[in-house]
């Protein structure tokens, strides 16, 4: 069974948070409307009352488990694979800029748009001459990681995945395993106070369950990332107004004005949430970890 696209069972998804980045994924899933027709868009969000008038869309409503959403995509990617064997994962403020091409396909295992060495990461991000008191803690945490799970985190074949953009294609259960160990580290990791960067979990869970990791430029997949644009543009590989309108639209959602007393009000409000969630992790880990960890049973569709 085929799509519109004529690629077997793609499914995108992404997770969205706050006003900010459900606004965005709105933008996404238009992007997909018109470009990737037929395929579902599969959003965990704290606010899907915002895609109700997007036919494209199964907005579902979630709860953040971890300290902060960085690691929650990995829920929309558990619903996905129940319904698709092929599924893509897309940050909600990426764009697609035109019709997905038809002869995308993916190898068993995850496929990532940009990636490389975690070995030759860390060894440039972590220089020991360079580092700061964060940078250490933060060494120190992915260090006890991959000890949580016996992976050597030195061995060459380790790789650093830039996760704003990749796809999974079910691999004999290993996808299952995969994100199982992703969420046991990504709770561990939030108890010992790192809550972002997902890219490690993903990485030493891929290790662990022998879910193969693959790099792909995705040819013809024409696609808006901020940092990458700018990039590309620094490199003169494009120029400022070529993508000028993804540009515009996402600073018109990002820089909504707001005086002196709501800025500072939302950092109140940012750093107890955080606070408070911290607290939770660590308790909840310790007395029902499974409520933090495990995905919910989902009906066959």
């Amino acid at each position: 069974m085929k799509n519109s696209l004529g690629i077997d069972f793609l499914c995108f998804c992404t997770s969205a948070f706050g006003e900010k980045y459900n606004l965005m994924a709105k933008l996404l899933a238009q992007d997909l409307q018109q470009f990737a027709p037929g395929c579902n868009f599969i959003i965990y969000t704290d606010r899907p009352h915002i895609f109700n008038d997007n036919s494209n869309v199964r907005a579902v409503k979630h709860s953040c488990r971890g300290v902060m959403p960085y690691h929650e995509r990995r829920f929309a990617i558990w619903d996905a694979l129940s319904v698709s064997s092929s599924v893509m994962y897309l940050d909600a403020d990426v764009r697609i800029c035109a019709p997905v091409p038809q002869n995308l396909k993916f190898l068993p295992g995850l496929t990532a748009r940009s990636c490389g060495s975690l070995q030759k990461h860390i060894q440039r991000r972590f220089n020991q001459k360079s580092q700061s008191n964060k940078s250490f803690k933060k060494r120190y945490i992915i260090e006890k990681m991959a000890h949580r799970i016996s992976i050597d985190l030195d061995s060459p074949e380790l790789k650093f995945i830039n996760e704003f953009l990749f796809a999974i294609n079910k691999d004999r259960g290993r996808e299952l395993e995969f994100l199982k160990i992703w969420g046991d580290l990504a709770i561990y990791a939030d108890t010992l106070g790192m809550h972002k960067h997902p890219t490690y979990a993903m990485t030493l869970a891929a290790a662990k369950s022998n879910f193969p990791i693959h790099h792909s430029r995705m040819t013809g997949l024409d696609f808006f990332d901020d940092r990458i644009e700018k990039t590309r543009i620094s490199k003169n590989q494009s120029t400022s107004q070529a993508k000028s309108e993804y540009f515009n639209q996402q600073k018109n959602i990002e820089k909504k004005k707001k005086n002196i007393f709501q800025n500072y009000s939302d950092l109140i409000i940012r750093n107890s949430s955080c606070l408070y969630n911290r607290a939770r992790v660590q308790l909840t880990s310790k007395t029902f970890p499974s409520t933090l960890v495990n995905y919910p049973e989902l009906n066959q569709r």
